[in-house]
């Protein structure tokens, strides 16, 4: 006998540890199985298990754990990310707050630390994805700073510079003067801030004038070396060629023309920055223009900036602003919103920058990674991603691939200090060409993103040519979140083809964002932050896990509730429940019959039969399909609603008999829909069903339920025919449900019931009105096809049927009137009250959408109750007069 309530502390741990123990989800190299493989997408080794990690954990151990129930030899490979400049931030904080800079620790002592961090807590997250059940080969486990991983960065990134496809230039790139480093354009976040434009005045050499040009940023100007006009602009097209000079720093610049001048900007003239502007770059390759760098490496003023150097760079806003006003060259300001780009990690303003950095060469490997999606060797879904994936990818700029940190793999490219030639190697150099031993090894690391788009081959043994990445590659399907489409997927995409000629994956699973129950995007801030890690200490994992899965619908943004977990727990209760029951109803000895097709079945054996035929069939479905939502959703209805609130309840009767065989038969029947039903559910809700099974009366023939073959269609018996009879029978039961519901007729009260049944309902109903009876509760029931109702009769009307309740001596129809007629006002009343809220418009404006949606749900749900009360109060007048 399982215990009155289920305890998930006291279970979990229990078989996750069993599970470990088993082996099970260890896949293998060789098999005569069919190989699924999913690569985690890994999770930064200083992470802490967020609602988004749930989601994505949950999802892809549902498809691995289905899949090695399917007779799939399953491979789920996981493993954490070192995420360079987000690790880097966490220890330099911890040293800092023991008055230690890394600069002077050095860089080889710095590492060491950072390894020791990793080593103390980098174990966190991946404790936390165990404890919610997944079933990763913990065996294969990778870091992307390992050994074998450090081997594959460093073939890659020197094939690709042996082929031109890796080069180093100077180049204008995202610099975060907080972390030292370069960012690529996707590590960029820009926020829409209100700033100003300013109007400066440059005055000609020639003293006859000046042009006016437009700047958010006027500090700039000190690296001015251009002013420019497009050529057609009518308004300047006799300037063009003449010379202007800078305020306060006195140095000469011409106006040039050049189509990319938006005329229609400021006044239509723009200074021309090219070592801090990104379109001012490309305009001073195509000028020649002089690049002067006016910014170091933290923010503050170069030697270029001449008075203002070692100034912040706000600092120096302000001055220069201060001293422009004073000498009549600031003309005016006006407020402007515009786009500010901040570090992804630190929120700092980034600033372009112009620095010497190694990049990829990005647009071949794009250009085969478009066509794979295009031909269907891989398959975004949900398909509308496609676009955006196109979009990003037919537009893609060149990957600055260098940071200026010391956590990640060092970029394999030395320097002689005697001749300067450059090395780039797989192996540390012994020496130069030149015969020279003094080589200085490059001081940049490569972006966390490289070896991270390196993942799905690289851990299984790549560049090796193992039998894992024979068996395993092309993995099946990468399940991950749309904010890291352009991070890594696409990347993925581009090196997979690359260097193993095949996609990395066949399928891309993109789901949706996790909002709050407002639908309000979750942040610290905002204080609506799920924590996953609570709502599994409250309610159990397994009801977390289902929650997620029942949210995951293709396309659409997930509103959290946790009344939502809370509802998938009374689920869980409800399983439970029938476990003990069916221990319940078993004595020691007795013997669970093989169920098959015979007359011993009764008709709610084979319809339940039947739809556990059906329900494995759709569940099987929607998850080929990755509709997550609607396997869950087919096994709620099935479990909660067929098995546990009708067979359960139609079977009572035969279990509470005399009759043995038919006993036996009905809880042979019960218990191999029961078990069949756990199985079902097992990818979702791992450890409940795995404490049940275990318990469950029966001949198995497998250890454990996660290894149990997954239902198919051919684990219940599909009956038609049982499942249309039963259809009509639960008709008649639910009218007469009705009818007492509606009137408030007390459940322990039997009732008459009469039937007008038409065509086949007449023979079906009267075989089974034994159901009737029982579900009901009725102790007289008529049913023909000529029934003509009582006139003091409530009506209740199905598709085969028409259903009486003569109620005379049921209830005191003026009282009842009476009753329902009060509660007819209330909910007049609460309609008026919602009618005026929503008719305010400062309301309907200024609530919150969920809110103003929520009042609209509730006036929709009162004028129905006012319809249905109005309706039982009208029958009850008709009865009273006809009396």
């Amino acid at each position: 006998m399982l215990e009155k309530r289920y305890q998930p502390k006291d279970i979990e741990k229990k078989w996750y540890d069993f599970w470990i123990e088993k082996e099970y989800f260890k896949a293998e190299s060789k098999s005569s199985k069919p190989p699924f493989c999913i690569v985690i997408p890994p999770p930064n080794v200083t992470g802490s298990l967020h609602i988004g990690h749930a989601l994505d954990m949950t999802l892809q151990d549902i498809m691995i754990r289905w899949k090695r129930m399917s007779g799939f030899n399953a491979l789920w490979l996981p493993g954490t990310d070192h995420a360079g400049i987000a690790t880097q931030n966490v220890v330099e904080k911890e040293l800092k707050k023991n008055g230690i800079d890394r600069h002077t620790l050095g860089r080889k002592k710095f590492v060491e630390k950072v390894w020791e961090w990793k080593k103390l807590y980098g174990g966190t997250i991946i404790n936390q994805l165990k404890s919610m059940g997944a079933s990763c080969d913990w065996s294969r486990e990778r870091f992307t700073l390992d050994e074998g991983l450090s081997v594959a960065v460093r073939e890659v990134f020197v094939r690709l510079y042996e082929e031109g496809l890796i080069y180093r230039g100077e180049y204008l790139i995202n610099w975060c003067p907080r972390c030292h480093t370069a960012l690529s354009d996707l590590e960029v976040e820009h926020e829409d801030l209100r700033g100003k434009l300013y109007y400066f005045k440059y005055n000609y050499v020639d003293g006859k004038g000046h042009i006016t040009v437009a700047t958010t940023r006027p500090e700039t100007y000190l690296g001015d070396t251009a002013v420019a006009v497009h050529p057609e602009d009518e308004r300047y097209r006799d300037m063009i060629g003449k010379v202007v000079r800078l305020p306060i720093i006195n140095r000469d610049i011409p106006i040039i023309a050049d189509e990319f001048v938006d005329s229609s900007f400021g006044t239509g003239a723009v200074k021309v920055t090219p070592a801090h502007d990104p379109n001012d770059f490309e305009m001073g390759r195509r000028h020649d223009l002089p690049f002067i760098n006016i910014l170091t490496g933290d923010g503050k003023m170069s030697e270029e900036a001449g008075p203002y150097a070692g100034q912040d760079r706000f600092e120096c806003r302000r001055n220069v602003l201060r001293d422009l006003g004073e000498k009549g060259h600031l003309e005016q300001d006006k407020d402007h919103d515009h786009a500010v780009g901040h570090c992804y990690r630190c929120k700092t303003i980034v600033e372009p920058y112009l620095s010497m950095q190694w990049f990829v060469k990005i647009k071949p490997l794009a250009e085969e990674a478009i066509r794979a999606v295009k031909d269907n060797r891989t398959k975004i879904i949900p398909s509308g991603w496609e676009n955006s994936y196109f979009d990003w990818m037919e537009n893609i700029r060149d990957w600055c691939i260098s940071r200026q940190i010391w956590w990640g793999h060092r970029i394999p490219v030395w320097y002689c200090d005697d001749c300067e030639e450059l090395i780039v190697s797989r192996e540390t150099p012994a020496q130069c060409t030149c015969g020279s031993v003094h080589l200085s090894q490059d001081e940049d690391v490569l972006d966390t993103w490289f070896s991270s788009a390196l993942w799905p081959f690289s851990t299984l043994g790549w560049p090796g040519e193992t039998e894992d990445l024979a068996t395993f590659y092309p993995t099946s399907v990468l399940i991950t979140g749309f904010d890291i489409l352009f991070f890594w997927v696409a990347r993925m995409m581009m090196m997979g083809l690359k260097f193993r000629g095949t996609q990395p994956f066949d399928h891309v699973y993109i789901h949706a964002l996790i909002r709050d129950a407002e639908g309000q995007k979750m942040s610290k801030s905002k204080g609506n932050v799920v924590d996953p890690l609570k709502m599994t200490d409250a309610y159990g994992t397994d009801a977390v896990r289902f929650t997620l899965a029942a949210y995951a619908a293709q396309g659409r943004d997930i509103k959290f509730s946790e009344e939502r977990v809370e509802g998938y727990r009374h689920f869980l209760n409800k399983i439970w429940n029938v476990a003990r029951f069916i221990s319940m109803n078993l004595r020691e000895g007795d013997e669970i019959l093989t169920v098959r097709e015979s007359d011993m079945l009764s008709l709610a054996d084979k319809w339940i039969l039947s739809r556990l035929s059906s329900v494995s069939m759709e569940v099987n479905r929607a998850l080929d399909e990755y509709r997550f939502n609607d396997s869950a959703s087919h096994l709620y209805q099935f479990i909660w609603h067929e098995l546990c609130d009708w067979y359960v309840e139609l079977i009572k009767p035969a279990l509470y008999g005399d009759n043995e065989s038919g006993k036996q038969t009905a809880v042979s029947t019960l218990v191999h829909v029961y078990e069949a039903a756990l199985a079902l559910l097992h990818p979702f809700m791992p450890f409940v069903t795995e404490e049940i099974w275990q318990q469950l009366p029966g001949t198995k023939d497998v250890e454990s339920i996660c290894i149990r073959k997954y239902p198919t269609a051919e684990n219940g018996i599909e009956n038609k025919e049982a499942e249309q009879k039963m259809a009509v029978v639960m008709d008649a039961i639910t009218g007469i449900r009705s009818i007492r519901g509606e009137l408030n007729i007390s459940p322990s009260v039997e009732l008459k019931a009469l039937i007008r049944a038409h065509d086949s309902a007449d023979l079906i109903l009267n075989e089974n009105v034994a159901y009737i009876n029982t579900l009901a509760r009725t102790k007289d029931i008529v049913i023909g096809k000529d029934i003509e109702p009582p006139r003091d009769a409530a009506a209740d009307v199905k598709p085969a049927m028409e259903i009486f309740v003569p109620l005379k001596g049921l209830i005191d129809v003026e009282a009842e009137i009476s009753r329902l007629t009060k509660d007819l006002k209330k909910t007049e009343d609460e309609i008026a009250f919602l009618e005026k809220k929503l008719k305010n418009e400062n309301f309907v404006k200024k609530a919150p959408q969920a809110v103003v949606e929520e009042n609209r749900a509730k006036h929709t749900e009162y004028i129905d109750k006012l319809g249905s009360i109005q309706s039982n109060i009208d029958k009850l007048k008709k009865m009273d007069t006809s009396q």
